[in-house]
């Protein structure tokens, strides 16, 4: 699949003037954000993959097939950086969701293993504040057997009043959910 990064940007005014629509990528750092980005564009170099949490730091533009973006954000909730590092990767967040009117839609990717926290829950609430179509991962689902997959995405359909079919199972190492990200991207893309 044809991708191309386009720019690594802080501030409003320092995103790639374009029409393209874009998809942005969101969850708490170390969830596989990179990972799964990398999977759905069938590479492993395009996005950097940090092997410590909180690698991205500004929001990362990339151009796919010269029709739409891929918008890769900063991780949130990481403990080892500095408050002011944290409030500012919260600030480079909320500039990006509230000033991008090239946003169509959000992947929120949490990692299946664990309980949805107050910043994922803080993410999907805003998400359907703003009204902005919703796509759910569930990353890491390769670390658990079928039927401990099956349990911990009962336990956060639950936590999260989400439907279980809303959810997509996903993995950057097997593949899993992969053709089901995609489809559901072409379905809001159009």
């Amino acid at each position: 699949m044809k991708a191309e990064f386009i720019k690594s940007a802080r501030e409003p005014q320092q995103y790639p003037v374009t029409e393209f629509p874009e998809i942005a990528f969101a969850g708490r750092s170390n969830v596989g954000k990179s990972s799964m980005i990398n999977t759905l564009l069938g590479t492993r170099k395009l996005v950097k993959v940090g092997k410590t949490p909180g690698k991205t730091r500004l929001v990362n533009f990339f151009l796919v097939q010269d029709t739409f973006m891929l918008v890769d954000l900063p991780g949130y909730g990481y403990a080892k950086v500095s408050k002011e590092e944290k409030k500012q990767w919260g600030e480079t967040i909320e500039n990006y969701l509230t000033e991008r009117t090239q946003l169509v839609a959000c992947v929120l990717i949490l990692d299946i293993r664990r309980d949805p926290n107050e910043d994922d829950l803080g993410m999907l609430f805003w998400f359907q504040h703003f009204y902005l179509r919703t796509i759910v991962a569930l990353t890491k689902c390769d670390k658990l057997s079928n039927n401990q997959a099956a349990s911990r995405l009962a336990a956060i359909s639950k936590q999260l009043n989400i439907a279980r079919e809303d959810f997509i199972l996903f993995s950057s190492l097997t593949g899993k959910g992969k053709d089901e990200v995609w489809k559901r991207i072409q379905e809001i893309l159009g």
